[in-house]
C-alpha cells in the first residue's frame, strides 16, 4: 500500500493541478476543446482519487477515514464532486479554477504526511454512525471552502460576470454574493445534520450527547460563525462585503477545527483529532 499510497495522490493531484491551468485559461479564451479538457482532467483526477479511496476500503477492510492523509483523499475527493455537480447543472465554470487548485493542494498536502498506512479502527469508530457522519461533514467542507473562494474573488471584483461570458456564467449573469450565500446554505445545512448525527453517535458511544471534546468545541465555533451568517444577512448593512469577510472567517475556523486542533493542549485527550 505504501507505494500506492504515493502513486496515486500523485496522479490525481497532477490531474487536479492540470485541470487548474486549462479552467484559468479559460479566463483568457473562450474554447469549446479547451472546456472539454478541463472538466475531462477534472474527472479523470476525481476517478484516480475515488479508485484509491476504494481500493484502500477494500484492502483494510473498513473507511479509509481514520487518518489524517486519508480524510485529505476525501477531502479532495469531495471537493471535486460538489463543484461538478454544479458545473453539470448550471453549465457554468466560474469555480473550476479555485475548485481544481484546492483539490491540488489538498493532494500536495496528503503526499507530505507520513501516515499513509491504514490502521485499525478503534471500537468507539466501529459505528454505522461513522461513514455518513464524515461524508457528510466533507461534503459540508467542501461546499464552504467554494464559498470562502468565490467570496475572496467577490472581494476583488464585486461586480457580477456578465453575459458576454457565457462559457463561464451558463448562458446568465451571475452575482457572486448569491454564488457564496448558496454556497454557505448548503454548507452550513450539511454542518448541522453532521452535527447532529455526532451528538446521537456520542450518545450512544458515550452515555452522553456533547462530551466537550476539544474537536467538538471548535466545531460548534465553526457552527456558530454560519450561524451568525444566516442572522446577519437579513441586515441590508451587512450584505456584500462584510458576508465575503464573514465567509472567510468561518472557513478559516473550519480549517483550524479540521487541521489546527493537534496545536490544543487537551489534543491529547480527544480520539477525534489527528495526530
Amino acid at each position: 500500500m505504501s507505494h500506492a499510497s504515493v502513486l496515486f495522490p500523485a496522479l490525481s493531484g497532477g490531474l487536479y493541478a492540470l485541470a487548474a491551468c486549462l479552467y484559468a485559461l479559460q479566463w483568457w479564451r473562450a474554447s469549446r476543446p479547451l472546456r472539454a479538457l478541463a472538466s475531462l482532467a477534472l474527472g479523470a483526477g476525481l476517478a484516480v482519487n475515488l479508485l484509491q479511496l476504494g481500493l484502500r476500503w477494500v484492502q483494510a477492510g473498513q473507511p479509509p477515514f481514520k487518518t489524517l492523509y486519508e480524510s485529505l483523499l476525501l477531502a479532495a475527493a469531495c471537493i471535486a464532486l460538489v463543484y461538478l455537480v454544479v458545473e453539470l447543472t448550471y453549465r457554468a465554470r466560474l469555480l473550476g479554477a479555485p475548485a481544481a487548485v484546492g483539490c491540488a493542494v489538498v493532494m500536495l498536502v496528503a503526499l507530505t504526511r507520513a501516515d499513509r498506512e491504514a490502521v485499525n479502527l478503534p471500537p468507539a469508530l466501529q459505528s454505522a454512525w461513522f461513514i455518513p457522519h464524515v461524508t457528510i461533514y466533507f461534503f459540508g467542507y467542501a461546499s464552504i471552502f467554494l464559498a470562502a473562494a468565490v467570496a475572496a474573488v467577490y472581494l476583488v471584483r464585486p461586480r457580477p460576470i456578465g453575459l458576454r461570458r457565457p462559457d463561464l456564467t451558463g448562458g446568465r449573469p451571475i452575482a457572486l454574493e448569491a454564488v457564496f450565500d448558496g454556497a454557505v446554505r448548503f454548507g452550513f445545512a450539511l454542518l448541522t445534520v453532521g452535527m447532529l448525527m455526532g451528538a446521537a453517535w456520542a450518545k450512544v458511544a458515550w452515555g452522553d450527547y456533547w462530551t466537550w471534546d476539544p474537536k467538538e468545541n471548535w466545531s460548534l465555533v465553526t457552527w456558530l460563525v454560519f450561524a451568525a451568517y444566516l442572522h446577519l444577512h437579513y441586515l441590508h448593512h451587512w450584505r456584500g462585503r462584510r458576508l465575503a469577510v464573514l465567509t472567510i472567517v468561518g472557513f478559516a475556523a473550519l480549517v483550524f477545527t479540521y487541521l489546527g486542533m493537534h496545536l490544543l493542549p487537551t489534543a491529547a485527550q480527544s480520539i477525534h483529532v489527528y495526530q
